[in-house]
């Protein structure tokens, strides 16, 4: 007598049944080490705008918000291997930068950030 360890699961949907698993993304690591210089640089860019003497906080704050925007979707995108899931996962990462920004905004305006 032989048993059958086959186990009936629920069908699948066109995406599980689209992606099997065999599918492998892998970074090399030199294009970690390349990621990671165009961050430090990112990084070094951002404490030189804060050094600019007489820059004015108008644009002071937009800059920074820029190249923090962008440091955020390389680090989600490569480090947390977000250009390698679902696209639903990259609408709730991008859709929760937009909100902190939109807030952060409002929050500066309404404590007359911008006027001052």
């Amino acid at each position: 007598m032989s048993s059958d360890t086959t186990h009936h699961v629920l069908p699948e949907t066109p995406e599980e049944a689209a992606h099997d698993g065999s599918e492998v993304h892998e970074v090399s690591d030199r294009q970690y080490i390349y990621i990671a210089l165009f961050l430090a640089v990112l990084t070094a860019m951002e404490v030189a705008v804060t050094e600019i003497a007489g820059m004015p906080e108008a644009l002071l704050i937009p800059s920074l918000l820029i190249m923090m925007a962008i440091k955020f979707f390389v680090v989600v995108s490569y480090f947390m291997h977000l250009k390698f899931d679902s696209r639903l996962f990259s609408v709730m990462f991008y859709l929760g930068l937009i909100g902190a920004v939109v807030l952060y905004s409002v929050m500066l305006t309404t404590f007359h950030f911008f006027t001052n």
